[in-house]
C-alpha cells in the first residue's frame, strides 16, 4: 500500500491554486484535457477515504462543486459534470471535477473535444497544453468563481 500524500504540495503546485477554503484547495488539473476540469484537495493532512470525511468537509465541498459548476457552466458552457474520487496514484482525499462537452470548445485559442463524450473519460497521455493557456483558464476561473461567491451571500464559504 502507498503512503497518503502529507500535504497539497505533493499533489498540485500553488501556481495552479484557483482557491483556498477552510477544508479544502481547488486546483486547476495539470492535465486539461477539457477546459475547468480541476482537482479539490482536502486539507486534512490525515484524510484518506470519502466516507471518512467530516460532515463540516462534506458541506463546504458541496458548495464549492455547486459555485464551480456555476463557474464553468458561465465560462465554457459544459454540456455535463463528472465528480470521481479515485485516489489510486494519490492516496489522500481529493475529487476530481471533470466538465464534460457534446461539441468541441475554442478555449483562449486552443481546441478542446471531449473524445469520451457519453462515456468515462479518458486521461489522453498525448494531450499537450502550454503554460501559458493553462495559466489563462485557471485566472479566468479564479475571477469567475470569486464573482460567484460574492454574488451568493447565502454561502457559507
Amino acid at each position: 500500500m502507498r503512503k497518503p500524500s502529507k500535504s497539497k504540495a505533493t499533489h498540485d503546485g500553488d501556481n495552479r491554486l484557483i482557491k483556498d477554503f477552510k477544508f479544502w484547495s481547488v486546483f486547476i488539473a495539470k492535465n486539461q484535457i477539457l477546459p475547468g476540469k480541476c482537482v479539490i484537495w482536502c486539507k486534512r493532512e490525515n484524510a484518506l477515504d470519502p466516507a471518512d470525511a467530516t460532515p463540516e468537509e462534506w458541506l463546504e465541498v458541496y458548495l464549492i462543486i455547486k459555485a464551480l459548476k456555476g463557474t464553468v457552466l458561465e465560462l465554457y458552457k459544459a454540456d455535463w459534470f463528472n465528480y470521481t474520487f479515485l485516489g489510486n496514484s494519490t492516496q489522500h482525499l481529493h475529487m476530481h471535477f471533470v466538465p464534460r462537452y457534446k461539441t468541441e470548445r475554442i478555449v483562449h485559442g486552443m481546441r478542446f473535444i471531449d473524445k469520451d463524450w457519453g462515456r468515462e473519460y479518458k486521461v489522453d497521455p498525448e494531450f499537450s497544453i502550454s503554460t501559458e493557456i493553462l495559466q489563462d483558464i485557471k485566472c479566468e476561473m479564479s475571477k469567475r468563481l470569486e464573482k460567484l461567491l460574492r454574488l451568493n451571500k447565502s454561502s457559507s464559504l
